[in-house]
């Protein structure tokens, strides 16, 4: 089972890595543009982040991702059994 996105130990609040997945990046590259202005902007960056991470939240309560019910899984480890194939004469 997968931790919820904003109560990992590793992240704070998880905008990057939600970010980098809704928008298919690496959320590394989001990371380091959040820190490099950090130093000469903190409290506009926090702002930034903390807004950042309210609409994150908002959207992934509107726009929940749908979760695989048990049944499916169990057809799909089913259907990757490998099957056995008839092995064919070769020509000579």
């Amino acid at each position: 089972m997968k931790e919820n996105l904003f109560t990992r130990n590793d992240t704070i609040l998880g905008v990057c890595e939600a970010l980098g997945e809704d928008f298919g990046f690496n959320p590394l590259w989001l990371r380091l543009a959040f820190i490099a202005p950090l130093f000469w902007f903190p409290l506009e960056m926090v702002m930034l982040y903390v807004g950042l991470g309210l609409a994150v939240l908002a959207s992934r309560m509107i726009f929940p991702k749908p979760q695989a019910d048990a049944g499916t899984d169990v057809r799909v480890l089913e259907d990757a059994q490998p099957r056995e194939e008839k092995v064919l004469a070769k020509a000579a």
